[in-house]
């Protein structure tokens, strides 16, 4: 299948640490080459996003460290030096340009939490419609892995991005030209390939384990990545970042990269369910199970018990007896008024919890049914 970027609206470029980066700091004939890509598309109509890594390796080389930084403390401390000197280099070269950005830190607190994402994608919006390009970039300050706040790299997070936006096409550039056969430093007989219609175990196999000294992907975070921006209709480019003019040439048309087809874009409201992180579990007899892939409610009959702690609204996986997970969901009960109305009829609800209560846990519109690859 041949790429039509023809009908691209909204696109997002994810710029990785590698790109950005000497060995002295900060490589600002690079910034100034890819801001110029970017002006170059808005100018040709296209809104432009930019997702850009760098703010720890930024804030290592200005402390003068030379060993990767694993600690969380120092990593934030990096982020923290690192993030407004790419900011400002960012700016610098968009203000030749005419064009103003706008600095968006994120941790998966803001896209978890409803009202907060909602908020996030109407502020990204007016920003766009302003005619300013919003950059993001983890808040490495502040997210960490151990209190399920950090993305865990910034190829996930510019996916999130792509998806709940509704972008048209993820550009990941790093410092390879797309995804190979095999490790193209190591084997001179891999293949470059161009074209993915679906990203199978065979085709993730072909990537390799994780990135270089202060970046945290490889090129298996940016297949997963795509994996993400396809389910929102998104489609993805793997692209080197030291081809010439590479976003441009892209969107005229030319092949070059590793290109992942989206899939049927699923409602704005199922990408929000299934790219949250879950904080609890619903586990459910076989006949609520039926029931829910029928696009039927969830009574409190079918539920069998609760794992975790979570609050009305927030998003839970939901599964089988043997714990396989099928679904997620938004309930409208919190963990402890669904494990107290477990296994009841509908009507014994107002007895267990007062009134003001709905009669069933969640309803179609507010489940999202999980594929094998999902």
């Amino acid at each position: 299948m041949k790429r039509d970027l023809s009908s691209i609206h909204r696109v997002v470029v994810k710029v990785g640490t590698n790109l950005l980066s000497t060995k002295d700091g900060i490589d600002e004939a690079c910034i100034d080459k890819i801001v110029e890509q970017l002006v170059n598309l808005q100018q040709k109509g296209l809104q432009v996003l930019l997702v850009t890594s760098g703010a720890i390796g930024m804030g290592a080389r200005e402390l003068k460290l030379t060993t990767s930084v694993t600690q969380i403390a120092m990593r934030q401390a990096c982020a923290s030096i690192g993030q407004p000197l790419l900011m400002s280099s960012y700016r610098r070269a968009f203000k030749k340009h005419g064009v103003v950005c706008s600095q968006i830190l994120l941790t998966r607190k803001e896209m978890n939490n409803r009202h907060t994402y909602v908020n996030l994608r109407n502020s990204i919006f007016t920003l766009l419609d302003l005619g300013a390009v919003p950059i993001f970039n983890e808040n490495d300050t502040v997210s960490t892995a151990e209190i399920g706040s950090a993305f865990g790299d910034n190829d996930r997070m510019s996916a999130m991005v792509a998806s709940k936006i509704d972008a048209d096409l993820l550009i990941i550039l790093t410092d390879i030209s797309g995804l190979y056969t095999s490790d193209p430093k190591k084997n001179p007989d891999s293949v470059l390939i161009k074209d993915i219609e679906v990203l199978d175990d065979e085709i993730l196999a072909y990537a390799g384990g994780a990135g270089s000294l202060f970046s945290t992907g490889g090129m298996k975070t940016k297949l997963l990545a795509a994996k993400i921006a396809a389910v929102g209709g998104c489609g993805s480019i793997i692209a080197s970042g030291y081809e010439p003019n590479v976003l441009v040439r892209l969107m005229e048309g030319e092949e070059l990269g590793t290109f992942i087809h989206a899939k049927a874009r699923r409602s704005q409201r199922e990408r929000w369910l299934l790219n949250n992180s879950h904080l609890g579990s619903i586990i459910v007899d076989e006949g609520a199970k039926q029931a829910l892939l029928s696009s039927k409610s969830l009574l409190p009959k079918g539920v069998v018990r609760v794992e975790g702690g979570f609050e009305a609204g927030d998003v839970v996986e939901v599964c089988t007896l043997d714990g396989k997970a099928f679904a997620k969901a938004a309930p409208y009960f919190n963990s402890t008024e669904i494990a107290r109305i477990a296994g009841h009829e509908s009507r014994d609800i107002i007895g267990l919890l007062g009134g003001g209560h709905k009669d069933v846990l969640f309803r179609p519109e507010d489940l999202v049914l999980l594929s094998d690859d999902e």
